[in-house]
């Protein structure tokens, strides 16, 4: 496997094994690099217990800490997709390109992707409320509506990629990779 050209080229094509292995390679170093990514940024991984303690001091104090946690885990994200945007969309559009597609939909989806981190890390998706005298975190309109969008949008994307077939032969961006061609399918 050309893993320069997977995470790196914007041309071609790839199958949806292909497809399959550099997700699973970006999915794992997306996970070590947080490791790293979200403390500098004050995003513990490990909640702290207590904070879940009702009796251990000021409830709306605890809901602003949620918050806060939730805003620094959103910027630490944003960060993220912007160091693994460019081998995301290497891959993705290639295996846009097996289906003759342009991919502009993958541009689409990590803007919306980037701006529902952006929201979050504002603070405009979560709100405290008291609830039968407990102050809680509660999403707000857009913090409701926008990670579904978001969610939707990224499950077409991940069926569309990863199990419908590509074209069979070659099509504008390039041959078939798996080396097929159009009269022996048909």
């Amino acid at each position: 496997m050309d893993w320069k050209f997977l995470f790196t080229s914007f041309d071609g094509r790839i199958s949806r094994k292909t497809f399959w292995i550099g997700t699973l390679v970006l999915i794992g170093a997306w996970i070590v690099i947080g490791f790293i990514v979200m403390p500098i940024f004050g995003a513990n991984l490990m909640p702290n217990p207590a904070m879940m303690d009702p009796t251990a001091g000021n409830i709306e104090e605890m809901g602003q800490q949620f918050l806060n946690i939730v805003s620094a885990a959103a910027w630490a994200n944003l960060v993220m997709l912007v160091i693994f945007a460019y081998p995301m969309i290497a891959v993705m559009l290639k295996r846009r390109h097996d289906r003759n597609n342009a991919g502009m939909d993958v541009y689409v989806y990590l803007g919306l992707l980037a701006l529902l981190q952006i929201l979050q890390a504002l603070g405009l998706c979560y709100t405290l409320s008291e609830v039968n005298g407990v102050v809680m975190p509660t999403p707000t309109l857009i913090g409701t509506i926008a990670p579904i969008i978001v969610g939707i949008f990224g499950i077409y994307l991940l069926v569309v990629m990863g199990f419908l077939k590509g074209d069979a032969g070659p099509n504008d961006y390039g041959p078939d990779p798996l080396g097929g061609t159009a009269s022996a399918t048909a």
